[in-house]
């Protein structure tokens, strides 16, 4: 299994720049990420661009625009890639239906040096009243099918420290909805709600894949209902001093449409943690208030689960009226502290013969984007 890139985490992006509370800066990169007499690396540049359709994105002014939302505005149709040059993107991003097939890629492979980053929380205040809600608190939110991206931070450095008089603190760094969406070494820092891996409707089997990505956060940080594959990914549970007690959270959260047959598959992952042995658990179904049909389904397969699980009741209820024994939730050949079966009707595991059609095969059909790794 190919391993990601050692995490720097959002919390040590902060504590490198100005303060624990400021916003990332350029202070928080390597010294090498402002790119150079090169900074979009191997990918040409707009003097002799990979493609027609290729569009450059410098902070400093060195490519065709200096945002990211700037470039897919310009980027209209099908097909279009955004090569990003190493910076800090301070800026929300909405990739919508129409741009479809599109690719981002970090050009420096690595990455730490290019973060979209962004501080709204569901219960911030939006211009003209109300506040942005879950989905509105999104970073980067793309719609568009095809997506693929590689080696790009997606952040959300809203902190629940900052904002004691806001109680809704769902803040997602990345929203994606648009099927046959791919992200390769790519990282998701937040809190609460970090990684919403959805789709644009009820009815619509959105297939996604993340690979080698390494995801962070405490509440409910990997959720939505996108059929989705994490194969060689690393998730850490962040440590939390504003309990008192366990859990601090809680790492998947899958709302599967009852319909569909495939939920969430994590193969060949781990998930560490900064927080204490057993504090967090390892999912919990989320049954909206908007599809009370829905099933959640997971599968966590051949991993190590690190002593940050509690190993012994490793689930829990979002809702008592759904309760996770009646979901879709099933281990298999997991290893490590938080993976240990004490409790044999806490761990429902597959048999070898289901775990046949628990793969990235059945769960993504045609569509094969380990090929492009």
């Amino acid at each position: 299994m190919s391993s990601p890139h050692l995490p720097l985490s959002r919390r040590g992006f902060l504590l490198a720049s100005a303060g624990a509370g400021a916003a990332l800066g350029l202070a928080a990169l390597p010294a090498h990420a402002t790119g150079g007499p090169r900074p979009f690396g191997r990918y040409g540049s707009p003097e002799h661009r990979l493609t027609p359709g290729t569009l450059y994105v410098d902070p400093y002014g060195r490519g065709d625009l200096t945002t990211v939302q700037a470039a897919v505005s310009a980027a209209t149709g099908s097909g279009r890639t955004l090569v990003l040059a190493p910076g800090v993107y301070r800026e929300t991003v909405a990739v919508d239906v129409t741009r479809t097939e599109a690719t981002w890629i970090g050009a420096s492979e690595n990455p730490r040096d290019v973060v979209i980053v962004y501080d709204n929380a569901a219960g911030t205040p939006k211009p003209g009243g109300g506040t942005y809600g879950t989905t509105g608190s999104a970073t980067a939110t793309v719609q568009g099918d095809g997506f693929t991206a590689r080696w790009i931070t997606f952040a959300n450095d809203w902190l629940r420290a900052d904002h004691p008089d806001i109680t809704g603190t769902q803040a997602v760094a990345l929203k994606v909805q648009g099927d046959r969406s791919a992200f390769h070494h790519c990282r998701f820092l937040g809190h609460q709600d970090t990684l919403y891996a959805d789709s644009t409707a009820l009815g619509v089997f959105a297939r996604q894949y993340f690979a080698h990505c390494y995801a962070e956060g405490d509440v409910d940080f990997v959720f939505g209902r996108a059929r989705a594959v994490y194969e060689g990914c690393h998730f850490r549970t962040l440590d939390r001093t504003d309990l008192a007690a366990p859990p601090y959270g809680f790492v998947l959260a899958p709302s599967t449409a009852g319909a569909n047959p495939y939920g969430y598959l994590v193969s060949r992952s781990r998930i560490s943690s900064a927080a204490p042995d057993a504090a967090y658990k390892l999912a919990r179904p989320w049954v909206p208030s908007s599809d009370t049909t829905a099933r959640p389904s997971l599968v966590v397969r051949d991993s190590w689960l690190g002593p940050g699980i509690d190993a012994v009741a490793p689930y829990t209820d979002m809702s008592a009226s759904f309760p996770w024994q009646n979901q879709r939730f099933a281990e298999y050949r997991n290893l490590g502290p938080g993976a240990e079966i004490t409790v044999a009707e806490n761990r429902p595991q597959l048999t070898d013969e289901q775990a046949e059609s628990a793969t990235r095969e059945t769960y993504l059909g045609d569509w094969t984007p380990w090929k492009e790794c």
